[in-house]
Formats: C-alpha cells, structure tokens, sequence
C-alpha cells in the first residue's frame, strides 16, 4: 500500500467516524438538539479527531525512524572486512541503497522476481545482471556483501511498510471505536475539540522551534565531529582555501579566511547597490508619488523579488559579466580580466536586494503618524526637511530592519555567486577579481557521494555554523540599534 493510499484511507475511517458519531447523537436525543450538550458537529469532530490524529502522528514518527532502524540493521550485516580501505561505511551504505533501488528496478521489469529480490540463496550473477540491465545508478562494482545487505535492505524497508500500515489503521479504527462510544447527549464534546485544537495549535507553534532547533543540533554535532579530525585554529585563522580529498584532510587546507573575506565583500558591494536605491525609492513612492503612480510602481518594483535567482546568475554571467569587461577590461581600463568578479556578483545581487529594502521601508515609513508630519510642517518645516528630520528618524528602526534582512538574504545567496564571481578563494581588494562566498563552498563540499567520516565533506557543517553565529550577530547587534532609537520616541 503506498502512503498516499494509506493516508486518504485513514482520511476516510476518519469522515466516517464523524458522520456515525452524529448521526448517533442525534438518534439518541431524538432529533432535539436542546437534549445535547453541544451542538452535533462536536460529537462529530471529537470521533474524527481521535480517529485521525493519532494515526497520523504514529505514520510520521514511523517514516522518520524506520530509516534509522533499517539502515542501523543493515550496517551491523557488513563486516569491517568488506569495506575497502579507500571506502567508509557510510559510502557502502550508499551503494546498498542504490543496489536496493537496482532490485526494485528490476523486479518492476519483471527481470527478476520478488522471492529472487529478497532471497540471499539467489544466484549472485543472476541477480547482479539484472540490476545492471535495469539502469540503476551505480558507482562501483557490486559484492557479494553489497548485494545480500540491498536484499536484507528492501526486505526490511517493504515489512516495515506493511506493518506501518496495520498499525496506523488499526490505531484510526480503534480511535474511531473510542470516539463512537464517548458519544452520548451528556459528553462534553465542545470542551474536549476546543481542548483537542489548542493543542494541535501548539503543536503547530512547535513545530518551526523544534525545526529551529534540530537545524542547530545538526549543525553542532557536526561541526564538532569536523573538529575532532581538524585543527580549530587552522581552520579559523587560515589564509588558504584547498581541500584535496585525499588521506583523510592530511593534505588539504581548509582556512575559512578566503571564504568569509568573499561573502562580506560581496554582500557589501550588494549593499552599496540595493540600500540607497531601495531606500530613495521607498521615500518617493510614501511621501511624493500620487496614488495612481504609487500603484503601478510599487508592484513593478516588488516583480524583481519574485525572480529566481538561477535567473540573476544568468544575467549576470551573460550580460553584466561581458559589460563590465568591455569598461574595464583590457579594451577599456585594463583592470578586469574576466566577466566573473566580485563587482559583477555585487551588482546584481544588490539589484535582487532592492526590493526586500524599499517594499520594508516604505511599509514603516507609511507607519509614521501623520501627526508627526503635521506638527513639522507646522513649525514652518518643508516636506524635504520634514522627511530627513523627522520622518527617517520615527522609521529608522524599520529601515534597519529591512537592511539586515538584505544583509542576511546577501550572506546567504548562492547561484548569483556561483555564476557570477567565479570559484576562486582568494584574499584580495580588487573588486575586478573572481572570488567565492561560504554559501558557494558548502555546495561544492556536499555534491557527490561525500564521505562523512573526512573533513573536507564535514568542512560543510562547520562553514553554516559560522554563517549561522555571524546572522545570529547581525540580528542582535541590529536590536541594540532599534531599541536605542526606539526611545526617542516613545
């Protein structure tokens, strides 16, 4: 049974627990609602709800530990012996996976049968040929010990699906059981739905802390594991950026120097850009354009937050890049080499940026009260004076909130460095060089088969801490900066 199926079923034990649980009470009261404590649909949601909700919270902690409980399984099946030296049990474990995927594959085509599948007395080469014909993905040769643990794999994983299955329906039956026979004219139904959504509520309020931190607890452990095969201080006080993915980390250097250098130079560049721009925009549209302008060049400008930014890194390897180069490059000023620089990533991140300032901006510039403009223009102020007296200072804490969410949204791009600065790590103050960013570098680390038992795939973890610690201080000093102005006006 696939989980769609299993879900809409459940969904359906569910509806039918509420349709019998109201047609029950109100059979048992006579069809007189003033005999019931609640009103029908409470009888109703209660069944439907004890029905559901618990069957759906048991499918979700299952999909989230069965892979834990297999994969635990099937690596205590391979021996330390069958691991080569150039190879982890985490890229072994992969390659069960992909095998596992093989077979399935090749049973959908009917070149293998579902016992051969399953059953390590299979013929070795049999079973092999025919994951080869199926077009799995395969990155090596597959053992004898690779093939017996992707058959224990999918036999594991298909009884942990059929178990899955009569648990969670039995479980939506038995609430829906409990549900039908709570239901009586005198059951407080209101009381325990209200209770029952105040709580799904609170779970859903959960669910982005939990979220949150799970992200840090990931991060953490890994970045200490990374630590634990790397030295600290060689990777924070670095100058050379060079993983070789060779002997465990022996040969590689992994200073985050160049790559922090990178993302702060260009997000700067970004900055100069989209500020002003935003900002002087965001002034015009709330104090000087007419409603009918207003309403057409706002949507317009807010269009280039909607862009994806696979398509700003287009434009700028195709357009601004080739741009740049025929002003600066040897035909003009003779300082720009290439199309991928800092400036051709800066200058069009920070027209990606100019949105996420000016439509934050002119949101709290609008929140001003008009009392405060009233009262300026009364003491003989012009509206020039008025807007950098007294306007910009009631809104500079909106404004630097709206330049730290540009600030981060900057730090954190990927494709428009990727595409338009170039991959070199570097330490330099040319804004015509190519340099790369942290944000670029994780990609790089985490694509292909990592193995996550070296420091150059680790190296990942420790890089999103330190971007993480760097927002983390950019929101913070940013609050210090909104509450001191805060008061003056308050």
């Amino acid at each position: 049974m696939t989980l769609l199926w299993l879900f809409l079923i459940t969904l359906a034990i569910a509806a039918g627990a509420f349709v019998l649980a109201r047609s029950r009470v109100l059979a048992q009261s006579g069809q007189d609602r003033r005999k019931l404590h609640s009103l029908p649909v409470y009888y109703g949601s209660n069944a439907a709800m004890k029905s559901a909700i618990p069957a759906l919270l048991v499918l979700v902690i299952w999909l989230i530990a069965q892979p834990f409980v297999v994969n635990n399984a099937v690596s205590g099946m391979i021996s330390d012996s069958a691991i080569a030296d150039n190879s982890s049990r985490g890229l072994v474990l992969a390659e069960v996976r992909r095998a596992a995927d093989g077979l399935d594959l090749a049973v959908a085509s009917g070149a293998l049968t579902a016992d051969q599948a399953t059953d390590p007395q299979s013929d070795f080469e049999t079973v092999t040929s025919a994951i080869e014909e199926s077009g799995a993905i395969l990155t090596s040769q597959i053992t004898e010990p690779v093939l017996r643990a992707a058959q224990a794999f999918r036999a594991m994983t298909a009884t942990g699906k059929r178990l899955m299955a009569g648990v969670v329906l039995l479980i939506a039956a038995l609430g829906a059981l409990w549900g039908l026979r709570e239901t009586s004219p005198e059951f407080r139904a209101r009381n325990v739905v209200e209770q029952g959504v105040r709580a799904l509520l609170i779970a859903a309020a959960s669910i982005a802390i939990l979220t949150t931190l799970g992200i840090v607890l990931s991060l953490v452990f890994n970045t200490i594991e990374f630590f634990r095969l790397y030295p600290a201080s060689e990777f924070f006080f670095g100058t050379n950026w060079a993983p070789s993915f060779s002997g465990r980390g022996g040969a590689s250097d992994l200073g985050i120097l160049p790559l922090l250098w990178g993302t702060f130079y260009i997000s700067i560049v970004a900055l100069i850009v989209a500020v002003p721009i935003g900002l002087f925009a965001a002034i015009y549209l709330s104090e000087y354009a007419s409603p009918r302008l207003r309403a057409i060049a706002k949507p317009m400008l807010e269009v280039l937050a909607g862009i994806p930014t696979i398509v700003y890194g287009l434009f700028a390897l195709l357009t601004v890049g080739p741009l740049l180069v025929s002003v600066f490059g040897d035909e003009g000023l003779g300082w720009m080499q290439a199309g991928t620089a800092v400036m051709t990533a800066g200058l069009v991140m920070g027209i990606m940026l100019i949105p996420f300032v000016s439509s934050l901006s002119d949101d709290i510039i609008n929140a001003v009260p008009q009392s405060m403009r009233d009262g300026s223009y009364g003491l003989g102020a012009t509206q020039s004076e008025t807007i950098r007296q007294v306007v910009l200072p009631a809104a500079l804490p909106g404004i630097v909130g709206a330049i730290l969410l540009a600030a981060s949204r900057a730090i954190g791009e990927t494709m428009i460095v990727v595409l338009g600065a170039g991959a070199a790590a570097r330490l330099s103050l040319n804004p015509f060089d190519a340099m790369t960013t942290v944000t670029a570098k994780i990609v790089s680390q985490l694509t292909g088969d990592s193995d996550f038992a070296s420091p150059e795939a680790l190296v990942a973890f420790a890089l999103g801490m330190t971007l993480f610690v760097i927002t983390l201080g950019l929101n913070v000093f940013a609050l210090y900066i909104v509450r001191t102005y805060r008061e003056q006006y308050e």
